[in-house]
């Protein structure tokens, strides 16, 4: 007996279906700090880095790259000016759904419904991993628990991005992976 596909598989096929296709070249912005986030991204091909820009730093907060669902989440929900930047750290390839398809899918059933909640629970409890990333002072630590969350990192996103993330000088990440 086939089984029901979950709210990712019928989001991920919402974007087979109905999703634009956009491409941005590297250094080009999907959301700026300000805009109203109305789109959920796919992304295809590249990577994209989230990042909030301070008076006087950028502290990324999340990647995007093959496979990865992003936006400004909090601006989506709320439709409300963002907060982040999400830019293209390559030539990078997304399909776009927005904020009204994303409604309509995620309002076609309670089990759609149901399904929406532990999508948004999943990325809730994300979040709370980075934060816990972010006080544990060991940056071998630090750097053990984003790769056993995403251990191809290091393929779609250029060290001096990660380094950034992890709250580390450029050089540590190579030097704790090459001692």
């Amino acid at each position: 007996m086939p089984t029901t596909p979950n709210f990712t598989e019928k989001l991920l096929q919402s974007f087979g279906r109905i999703g634009r296709k956009k491409v941005i070249q590297k250094g080009e912005f999907l959301t700026k700090e300000g805009d109203i986030e109305r789109n959920l991204y796919l992304v295809e091909s590249g990577a994209v880095r989230v990042f909030y820009l301070s008076e006087y730093d950028e502290h990324i907060i999340r990647f995007g790259y093959k496979d990865s669902l992003i936006n400004s989440l909090a601006s989506f929900i709320k439709e409300q000016p963002s907060e982040f930047y999400i830019e293209a750290i390559r030539k990078t390839a997304v399909k776009v759904i927005s904020r009204e398809e994303l409604i309509n899918l995620r309002n076609k059933s309670d089990e759609n419904l149901r399904q929406y909640i532990e999508l948004l629970e999943s990325l809730v409890t994300q979040q709370i991993d980075r934060e816990i990333d972010l006080l544990i002072t060991s940056p071998t630590e630090r750097l053990k628990r984003v790769l056993e969350r995403s251990p191809n990192l290091f393929q779609h996103v250029p060290l001096k991005y990660i380094a950034s993330y992890l709250r580390m000088k450029p050089e540590t990440p190579s030097r704790i992976r090459n001692p």
